[in-house]
Formats: structure tokens, C-alpha cells, sequence
């Protein structure tokens, strides 16, 4: 993989987020494909019926049911009993996991033009618009980042920052995300990075529900499916335990996808190529059956990533860093169910 010194990060929210895009996401929220019960009281719609003072509907009288809530208008109008349903409001636990670690910081300029950012600086400003629209929503957020380097670290090599609330924070998470983009690479080969850690290690340490948006390459070496496991709820992933209604975001870059349209970056022939994750040096010789080799392993790899997500009832969506990140927000994400 291609690693490139490449452009200076961002150093500026607007850097992250342009003032105009987010003046474009207020209104939108992260939402919830499930019933997820926050523990304080928020400013989210919930999907089920309690107690809040905004009308929902009606529905029949049950016998047993509290007769505070019958619409005695609609009884004296039409002999019927029927009671009045409120919308309840809840609060909602939203967490982002960026992936900062060293196959990120590749794909910069690659088969787009030197306008294309690294996956690296893709994922930190996706990650950033989607902890924007979640703050000035009021939700509970946190935010984490894999392999970046920073400390003080977990297992896995995951740093999170919690206890976000509200767009007075919008600042601290901007300053979390700008100093992961901060980090030397060679921070990053020395992280001591797992994704699976990292998302065990998350899932493990939380005791709320809440939404979980993962933005990585998921190239990790032998797969991701014990971090899906735990995110899904821990060994028994299929059932109702899961406490993390998940979505995995893919960034991979057009160079991986497909080696061959890097020829202008020097990928043809016989090559030393060296491992961003772990350093190591492989001498190769890129030939059109190697090409046509690897983008077979490669879409195995892809399809098999996408059957476990939805097995294990997670949203799963696959990325290329050239995207525009406002399009892909107001656009396949809000069409998705992400934000809405």
C-alpha cells in the first residue's frame, strides 16, 4: 500500500466541516432503526408512545388503562371511549469510531487528482459531520479514534472522548479529531492498533444502548468478525441482546479497488511494497493475472464483510475517499436511514 507524506491535515473545524455544510446538517439528527431506551430524557422522537406532552394518536380504550388519558371530548361527541397517545421523547447514546490507524493514511491523490483527500482525512471528517449533527441534536455523543497514536490508550489502541452534549461541545470534538489527524504515521505503526480490540473494548465498557457508526477500511489481517460479534451484542449476536444499532462504513480508496489505475504512481512491474499496519517489506511483481488475483481475493473479502454485517443486523455501506462527504450525508446516508 501506497503511503504518501501528501498535504498538511486539517487544522480547523472548517477545515473538517465547512461552516456551510454544517449550517446544511442542522435539522438532521443520527437516527435509530431500533427502540432504544436513553436514561434521561432528551430531545429525540422516540418510536414508542409514553408520556410526553406532544399528541401522537388515538387508540381504543383498553379496561385497565388510565382513565386520565381518555379524551372525554371525543366521548361526549361520539359515546366512545378512546385514549390520547404522546409521543415520548428520549434521550439517545450515539458513538463514533474513526479508524486512525496506518492503512488509513493512503489513497491521497490517488485516481481522482490531488484534490482527493487520504482515507485518513476522509474518515476524521465524515466522523466530525456525523458528531456535529448528533451534538446539535442533543444526543449523548462519544467519540473514539483507533491507531491514532494519541494516549492515553486502551486496549486495542482506541482513545475516546465522552460526555459530549449539545453544540457547545462541537468544539472539543473538533480538537479530539484535529490532534488525531495530528500524529505522525510513525505514532500510528507504534499505536498497537486493533480494530476487533478496539470494538470489543468499546462494547464492553458501555452500559447504554445507543447507535454505533464505525468508519474504517476494515482491512484488518484475518477479518473483523469478533469486533462485529461484540458490537452485536457479545456472543449471542443474533438475538435481541445487542445493545448497539450499528452501522460499518467501508473507505477504500480507488487505488485498492483497482491497483492497475495507479500505473502513474508507479505500480507496475516488480516492486517492494511495505505493510503500512506492521512495516514488514514483500517484493512482488504486478502482472495482470497477479491484478486479476488480487481483485478476486479482495471482492471475496468485500462480499464476506457485508454478509456479516447483515447477519448480525448491521448497516453496512462501502465508501471511496473521493466521495464528497456533504453529498454522502445529505444524499446515501440520509436515504440509508443513517440521518434523517
Amino acid at each position: 500500500m501506497l503511503v504518501s507524506a501528501g498535504s498538511p491535515p486539517p487544522a480547523t473545524l472548517d477545515d473538517l466541516v465547512p461552516r456551510a455544510l454544517r449550517d446544511r446538517l442542522d435539522g438532521l439528527d443520527v437516527l435509530s432503526r431500533r427502540i432504544l431506551s436513553g436514561k434521561l430524557p432528551g430531545e429525540r422522537r422516540s418510536k414508542r408512545r409514553g408520556q410526553s406532552v406532544e399528541f401522537d394518536d388515538y387508540r381504543q380504550y383498553i379496561p385497565g388503562d388510565d382513565l386520565r388519558h381518555v379524551d372525554w371530548n371525543v366521548y361526549a361527541r361520539f359515546d366512545r371511549f378512546v385514549l390520547k397517545m404522546f409521543r415520548e421523547e428520549e434521550d439517545l447514546a450515539v458513538h463514533i469510531l474513526v479508524d486512525a490507524s496506518a492503512s488509513m493514511c493512503s489513497g491521497e491523490g490517488a485516481a481522482g487528482g490531488a484534490g482527493v483527500p487520504s482515507k485518513l482525512v476522509f474518515a476524521h471528517r465524515l466522523g466530525m459531520a456525523l458528531a456535529y449533527l448528533g451534538l446539535v441534536a442533543q444526543n449523548r455523543m462519544e467519540v473514539s479514534v483507533v491507531g491514532s497514536g494519541l494516549g492515553p490508550r486502551r486496549a486495542g489502541g482506541v482513545v475516546t472522548l465522552g460526555a459530549l452534549r449539545g453544540r457547545g461541545a462541537v468544539a472539543r470534538a473538533s480538537a479530539f479529531l484535529l490532534a488525531s489527524l495530528a500524529q505522525p504515521l510513525e505514532a500510528r505503526a507504534a499505536s498497537g492498533a486493533d480494530l476487533n480490540e478496539a470494538m470489543r473494548t468499546i462494547a464492553l465498557s458501555r452500559a447504554a444502548r445507543g447507535v454505533m457508526v464505525v468508519v474504517s477500511d476494515f482491512l484488518a489481517p484475518g477479518g473483523v468478525t469478533r469486533g462485529l460479534n461484540f458490537l452485536a451484542g457479545g456472543t449471542t449476536y443474533g438475538s435481541a441482546a445487542g445493545r448497539y444499532d450499528s452501522h460499518c462504513i467501508q473507505v477504500l480508496s480507488r487505488g485498492e479497488l483497482d491497483p492497475a489505475s495507479q500505473t502513474d504512481a508507479g505500480l507496475v512491474g516488480d516492486l517492494r511494497l511495505q505493510d503500512a499496519e506492521t512495516g514488514r517489506w514483500l517484493d512482488v511483481t504486478l502482472t495482470r493475472p497477479a491484478l486479476a488475483a488480487y481483485k478476486r481475493r479482495l471482492e471475496a473479502y468485500l462480499q464476506r464483510l457485508e454478509r456479516e454485517c447483515l447477519a448480525r443486523s448491521m448497516a453496512y455501506l462501502r465508501v471511496t475517499n473521493d466521495e464528497d462527504v456533504g453529498g454522502l450525508l445529505l444524499g446515501t446516508l440520509r436515504r440509508r436511514g443513517v440521518v434523517g
